[in-house]
């Protein structure tokens, strides 16, 4: 794929106006209240894989609507002080797979927690968390784009970001995790995941999201037509008179309305070839975010992996120089 996007120079000052209903914070507050009225019950259970150099724990905590959310937690077996925590956040159909898959961070000397995604882990990595478990909704292949977006209250991202909120809370319980030195990150879905946490808790000190989706709704879906935004323009296509609609429900979602909000520590990235999180959408949200101390890895040639397992370098990099 050649370059589509902007100019890298039109790139790094591109700043759109933020598309925001005036209720965005109180929609959020209210949805948070109402979580938090249920106990959180962070379950650990540890699982022997074998493995002699961490302990891994396999997670259920109560999310959105009290519902139960799985999750790999995962430690250094060797640890005296208290150890900085990653939160992590799934891209786009995949689920939490096996809790030996997620050993780098604990190797790296940190306290670590992924989230499974409600409703997927069907296409690339199994997931094992259902969406409205009273309705026996399993894990199923997607799409999850235009689940209940008429209305932002049934849309379907309210409940995977509440439950993004609650991952971090649940992490913070743990007694041998520092609550004032935890980081998001995620890719694609999980950058966009990983944006609405940090603007949603205050706990979150650090992000990490790279290629991250679910940002400048409406000009992700009019100059590209891959999947998973695709999702949304062919609802548009079909249902003609209900794209205002659409759109407002989207803004409460946008990570560029949620990355104003964020002062956080940040590191990002972005492929300049990306046909999927097409770059303006990133630089969108990375150009509106409060915070000032930021950075952003550029992959020139590089599509929706970004880059890759040299990124996974960067960010363990960036966060022990951090934290130390």
């Amino acid at each position: 794929m050649a370059f589509f996007d902007m100019p890298l120079e039109q790139l790094v000052t591109y700043k759109p106006t933020r598309d925001e209903q005036s209720d965005f914070d109180a929609f959020w507050k209210d949805t948070l209240d109402q979580a938090r009225q249920h106990p959180l019950n962070a379950q650990f259970d540890l699982v022997d894989y074998g493995i002699k150099t961490v302990e891994i724990y396999d997670v259920t905590f109560s999310g959105y609507g009290g519902q139960p959310v799985k999750g790999w937690y995962v430690v250094p077996k060797q640890r005296q002080d208290k150890l900085p925590c990653v939160v992590e956040y799934i891209g786009y159909g995949g689920g939490r797979g096996f809790g030996w898959e997620h050993i780098l961070w604990a190797s790296a000397g940190f306290a670590y927690l992924i989230m499974d995604t409600r409703g997927q882990g069907s296409v690339w990595r199994q997931g094992d968390t259902a969406d409205i478990p009273s309705e026996g909704a399993n894990p199923s292949v997607p799409g999850f784009m235009t689940q209940g977006i008429l209305d932002p209250k049934t849309y379907y991202y309210r409940r995977v970001f509440t439950d993004a909120v609650r991952a971090v809370e649940a992490a913070s319980s743990r007694s041998e995790v520092d609550p004032d030195r935890i980081a998001a990150t995620g890719g694609s879905q999980g950058g966009g995941i990983t944006l609405a946490a940090a603007a949603l808790e205050s706990k979150i000190k650090v992000i990490m999201p790279d290629v991250p989706f679910l940002c400048h709704y409406r000009r992700s879906t009019t100059i590209i037509d891959t999947m998973p935004y695709a999702e949304i323009s062919n609802y548009c296509k079909i249902h003609r008179d209900k794209i205002d609609r659409v759109y407002k429900t989207l803004s409460y979602f946008d990570g560029v309305n949620f990355s104003s909000r964020i002062s956080a520590q940040a590191l990002f990235s972005v492929g300049l070839m990306d046909t999927i999180c097409p770059p303006s959408t990133i630089y969108a949200a990375y150009n509106h975010l409060k915070s000032i101390n930021k950075e952003i890895r550029i992959y020139e040639f590089n599509n929706h992996e970004g880059g890759g397992n040299y990124q996974i370098i960067e960010k363990v990099k960036f966060l022990q120089q951090v934290w130390g």
